[in-house]
C-alpha cells in the first residue's frame, strides 16, 4: 500500500510488556483479530499489532501509560461503521476496542442516559422508549454504530435540523487523557460551567483528544405522531428550490431529505421498480427529484403544519404520497434506506463527501456537481439533508479503470473547492479521519490549524492518540480497499 508502510514501526519489546501486565486475553495478536480491526466502513486496512480488550477502566490507562512510555500509536475503536478511516490504525500500533463496554442506564425522571461508548445508538432509543423518551441523533446506520463513534464525530443524521447534533444531547463524558489520566468533563446536571469545557473538544475530535469511558445523554420526550410526505419534483432544482421555501414557512420538519435525479434513478434500478407509477407522475416520465419530508410532536401541532404542508406541495410536485400510519411511513422511507448500496450500479467504487452549503447555495452546488459529471464523465448522485444542507455528493468510478481514478480525483478535488467557495464545510457528519485529510487546508487558516494541533499537543504531548488521523494528507483514492462483507452491507 503506498505511501503507508513507511509510516509503520513495530513494537515488540512494548507489546510483550503490555501481554505481561494485562494478559493474552485482553492483549489479542492473531492475524484475524488485527485484521477486523484494521478498517471502519471505508475498508481501507492498516494492520495493528495487537488488539486490547480492556475488562476494568484501569486496562486503559494501563495501555495509555506503556504507549507513552514506547512511543507506541494507539487507536479506540468502537463498531468500525465510520465512512472516514478514522478507526484505522494508519501508523500501525495498538487499537483500544470497546465494542463490548455497551451498558445503558435509563433515569426517567431525570431524562438523562448513561451510556457506555459500544452501547449500539439504536439500543438506547429501545431503551428509552417506554419511558415516552429518545435519543434524536439518528445517523443512518443506528442499528449498528456505537455512541462512542457518535460523539467522536458529533454525528447528527437525518433528525438533526429539528432536535440538533449529539453535541447538543451530552451533558458529560468520562474517560482518560492521552497520557493515561482519569478525568471527568462536565457531569450529569443540566447546567455545568465549571472550568474550561474541554467536553465539547473531545465531542467532535475524531479520538484524537481522549479516550470516552462513558457518557451521559440527554433525552428528549417522544413525539406523540408524525406524519411522513415523499414528493416528485420535475427538476434538482425545482426540488431544492421548494426546499428553501418550505424552511421560509416556519414549518420544523423532523426529517427533510433530498434525492437528485441521478440517485433516484440508481435507486429504481436497484428495487426494480419505479417509485411513482406513470399515472401518479401526470405523464411526466423522466426520472425526478424526491424530497421526503417527515413532521412530528403533539397532534394538533401537527394538523396545523400539515396544512401547510400540504399547500406547498400542491405549488411544486408532480406526485405525492402521504401517511400517519407507521408502516405506510417504512414504505415511504425505502427509496431513503436504498441510496447507498443503489450508488454501485453507477460504478464499483465511490468517493463519498458529507458536504454542508447554506441555503442560498442549494442550487449553485446541484449544478455543479452536474457540470462536473458532464465534463469528467463520471456520474455525481447527490442526496442527503435539506433541512440543514449536509449532502452527501458521491463521485462513482471503476477502481480497475486507471483513467476513472485519474478523474475522480480530479472531480473530488473540484467539488470540494466549490464547496468552500459556496461558505461551506468539507464535512458535517462523517468528520475528516483521513478521508479527507488532503481537503482540510481548503477549509481552515495554517492558524487555525495551528491552534488545533496546539490544543492537540498540550493533551497529547507525544502523539499517541489517532496519529495520522486529520492533519496528515493521505490520498485515500491511491489506496485500494479490502473486499469484505459488513453486517450493514444488507441494509
Amino acid at each position: 500500500m503506498a505511501g503507508v508502510s513507511s509510516l509503520v514501526k513495530t513494537h515488540p519489546a512494548a507489546t510483550q510488556t503490555l501481554l505481561a501486565r494485562l494478559g493474552p486475553q485482553k492483549v489479542l495478536t492473531d492475524e484475524a483479530t488485527c485484521f477486523a480491526a484494521s478498517f471502519d466502513n471505508m475498508r481501507l486496512s492498516f494492520m495493528p499489532e495487537a488488539v486490547i480488550r480492556p475488562g476494568v477502566e484501569d486496562d486503559i490507562g494501563v495501555v495509555l501509560k506503556l504507549a507513552n512510555e514506547h512511543r507506541v500509536p494507539v487507536t479506540v475503536r468502537g463498531r468500525g461503521t465510520g465512512n472516514t478511516g478514522a478507526s484505522s490504525p494508519i501508523h500501525g500500533g495498538w487499537v483500544i476496542h470497546l465494542d463490548h463496554w455497551d451498558k445503558i442506564e435509563i433515569d426517567p425522571i431525570s431524562a438523562m442516559a448513561t451510556v457506555q461508548p459500544g452501547a449500539i445508538t439504536a439500543r438506547i432509543n429501545e431503551l428509552a422508549a417506554p419511558h415516552g423518551l429518545f435519543f434524536p441523533p439518528d445517523p443512518s446506520s443506528l442499528k449498528h454504530c456505537s455512541i462512542g463513534g457518535n460523539i467522536a464525530t458529533n454525528a447528527g443524521g437525518l433528525r438533526a435540523a429539528k432536535y440538533g447534533v449529539v453535541r447538543d444531547h451530552v451533558y458529560a463524558l468520562e474517560g482518560f487523557l492521552p497520557t493515561g489520566e482519569k478525568v471527568r468533563w462536565a457531569a450529569p446536571l443540566r447546567k455545568f460551567v465549571s472550568g474550561i469545557n474541554i467536553r465539547d473538544l473531545w465531542i467532535g475530535s475524531e479520538g484524537t483528544l481522549g479516550v470516552i469511558t462513558k457518557a451521559t445523554l440527554k433525552l428528549v420526550n417522544k413525539p406523540a405522531a408524525r406524519r411522513t410526505f415523499l414528493i416528485a419534483c420535475r427538476t434538482d432544482e425545482g426540488a431544492l428550490e421548494a426546499a428553501a421555501e418550505l424552511m421560509g414557512l416556519r414549518v420544523n420538519p423532523a426529517v427533510f431529505e433530498f434525492l437528485d435525479t441521478q440517485t433516484v434513478e440508481a435507486a429504481e434500478k436497484r428495487r426494480g421498480s419505479r417509485v411513482f407509477t406513470t399515472a401518479e407522475l401526470k405523464g411526466v416520465e423522466a426520472t425526478h427529484a424526491i424530497l421526503l419530508v417527515e413532521i412530528d410532536g403533539h397532534p394538533a401541532a401537527l394538523a396545523e403544519d400539515g396544512v401547510k404542508v400540504r399547500a406547498w406541495i400542491g405549488r411544486h410536485a408532480v406526485a405525492f404520497r402521504e401517511t400517519d400510519v407507521e408502516a405506510e411511513a417504512e414504505a415511504l422511507w425505502d427509496i431513503r434506506r436504498t441510496c447507498s448500496q443503489a450508488m454501485y450500479s453507477l460504478g464499483n467504487a465511490k468517493l463519498n463527501e458529507d458536504i454542508v452549503v447554506p441555503f442560498r447555495s442549494y442550487v449553485e452546488l446541484i449544478r455543479y456537481t452536474r457540470e462536473v459529471r458532464d465534463r469528467v464523465g463520471l456520474a455525481t448522485p447527490t442526496f442527503g439533508h435539506a433541512a440543514d444542507g449536509n449532502f452527501h455528493v458521491h463521485i462513482m468510478y471503476d477502481r480497475d479503470n486507471p483513467e476513472h481514478c485519474r478523474k475522480a480525483e480530479k472531480a473530488i478535488h473540484e467539488v470540494m473547492t466549490k464547496v468552500v467557495e459556496l461558505g461551506g464545510a468539507i464535512t458535517g457528519e462523517h468528520g475528516i479521519g483521513i478521508a479527507k485529510s488532503p481537503f482540510l487546508r481548503l477549509q481552515h487558516t495554517p492558524a487555525e490549524i495551528g491552534a488545533m494541533l496546539a490544543v492537540k499537543k498540550a493533551l497529547d504531548p507525544n502523539g499517541i492518540l489517532a496519529p495520522g488521523q486529520i492533519f496528515e494528507p493521505l490520498n485515500v483514492w491511491e489506496h485500494r480497499p479490502v473486499k469484505v462483507t459488513l453486517a450493514w452491507d444488507k441494509h
